[in-house]
């Protein structure tokens, strides 16, 4: 049987409503997505901290911090290759140099205080980072942080504060390394946020690491302890730990989510920190830690409930 003749204007297809994310979700928002980053970002160096105070018994500081930088580059070369080598040359070299460094400082005050203080208590201390983030993305990125977010994060300081108790025979100088690891890893996460978006993730990550590894190639040779075959395979980890979780930290604050709201979820390290200090290193945790780390926690979910409602364009505190 012929077709029939054509319809001169055949009806047009019902509209097709839009489809949920497989499973049947939301889309998860811009500061949720940063969140998790943050999150994985935060087991990552809590297991590169202890990688590093394994090292600390017999290899120097600088060689440690020289290696992390080295094994970063090897680890990040193929996939700019991947990408293309134009990628390998950032757009603002000057704002990668100055980050590199920034960054370079917090790891070199970190893997110091590692091989002086316990590993909880190290990341204890680092844990003034949010608070000095907050005050770095008013001043200088020009966020809006209300008086809400501002108290929620002050008393994640204070938690901070009951654990390390104040004059209880702390190591100064260490003391002070992981302090300034927390200004300056806040430091290099504001200039990373402040980042033109046509410089890609993998400059980033590169111009850190080769900031890094030339830095330190004098200190490095002047302390070099030939490494054993066994500290050579954790020299190796602890790169790859330390480029995956700066990964994770540059992505956390380039998917657009407010750095001061991301940041304090970096809090998860503690639990984190204090499990491999007990299960590696014999390291107790007292009830004033256990005491500190609660505030911590609640003061943290008060940010993430608070963050989850503030769905409006105009951000609020």
């Amino acid at each position: 049987m012929p077709p029939g003749p054509p319809l001169p204007h055949p009806p047009l297809p019902p509209p097709v409503p839009p489809q949920p994310p497989a499973g049947g979700g939301k889309p998860l928002s811009v500061n949720l997505r940063g969140v998790l980053w943050m999150l994985l970002s935060a087991l990552g160096f809590a297991c590169m901290g202890a990688v590093v105070k394994l090292l600390g018994g017999r290899l120097d500081a600088m060689q440690i911090v020289f290696f992390r930088a080295l094994v970063g580059v090897l680890a990040v070369l193929p996939f700019i290759a991947r990408a293309g080598w134009a990628t390998a040359w950032p757009r603002y070299p000057d704002r990668h140099l100055v980050r590199g460094l920034t960054g370079l400082a917090a790891i070199v005050c970190s893997f110091y205080a590692l091989t002086m203080l316990p590993l909880a208590t190290v990341t204890s201390i680092t844990f003034a980072q949010p608070l000095f983030m907050i005050v770095i993305a008013v001043l200088f990125l020009g966020e809006t942080v209300r008086w809400r977010r501002w108290t929620a994060t002050i008393v994640g300081f204070l938690g901070v504060l009951v654990m390390l108790r104040p004059g209880a025979g702390m190591v100064e100088w260490a003391a002070l390394a992981a302090l300034g690891n927390a200004l300056f890893v806040a430091a290099s996460a504001a200039q990373v946020k402040a980042m033109p978006d046509d410089d890609r993730e993998l400059t980033l990550l590169l111009s850190f690491q080769v900031v890094s590894a030339v830095a330190l190639v004098g200190p490095a040779w002047l302390v070099w302890t030939p490494p054993t075959p066994a500290e050579w395979l954790l020299l190796g980890l602890m790169g790859l730990l330390g480029v995956g979780s700066q990964a994770a930290v540059i992505r956390a604050y380039r998917v657009g989510a407010e750095a001061s709201f991301v940041a304090p979820f970096d809090y998860v390290r503690l639990p984190v920190a204090a499990a491999l200090g007990f299960w590696i290193f014999g390291e107790g945790v007292d009830i004033w830690t256990a005491v500190g780390a609660g505030i911590i926690v609640a003061s943290t979910l008060y940010i993430a409930r608070r963050g989850g409602r503030l769905a409006a364009p105009a951000p609020r505190g």
